[in-house]
């Protein structure tokens, strides 16, 4: 374990756009998520980190900086899936996979206590 890795916390409302159809559907698009959308950050190197974000009634965990938008997993999937489906935006070779999953499972925590489930590792 990194004791070096702070977890930062804050309120952040749910900014998923929500739309009701004529016919009663519900309709949910993915919000504007950026560097400055996260209710839970762990920064591991330079200007690159790790988020957890309100999306769709959730926590979507990514990393802050993504080459291609919009790459993150819900925080009750497993650790390392969460992982393997972001890792090709980590953007710094000193972020290793043990950092990030650290970074990870410390979101996954804390997400784990503020929504009341638990994450599947």
């Amino acid at each position: 374990m990194n004791n070096n890795l702070i977890l930062e916390k804050r309120s952040e409302p749910d900014k998923t756009p929500t739309f009701q159809t004529e016919k009663g559907s519900v309709l949910m698009m993915t919000p504007a998520i950026d560097a400055d959308y996260w209710a839970y950050r762990v920064k591991l190197y330079k200007d690159q980190g790790v988020i957890g974000f309100p999306k769709f009634g959730t926590i979507g965990i990514g990393f802050i900086i993504e080459e291609d938008w919009n790459t993150n997993l819900p925080y009750t999937c497993e650790t390392e899936e969460i992982y393997n489906h972001i890792e090709h935006n980590k953007r710094y070779s000193e972020i290793t996979k043990e950092l990030a999953l650290e970074a990870i499972k410390m979101i996954q925590e804390q997400a784990k206590k503020d929504m009341g489930s638990s994450p599947s590792n």
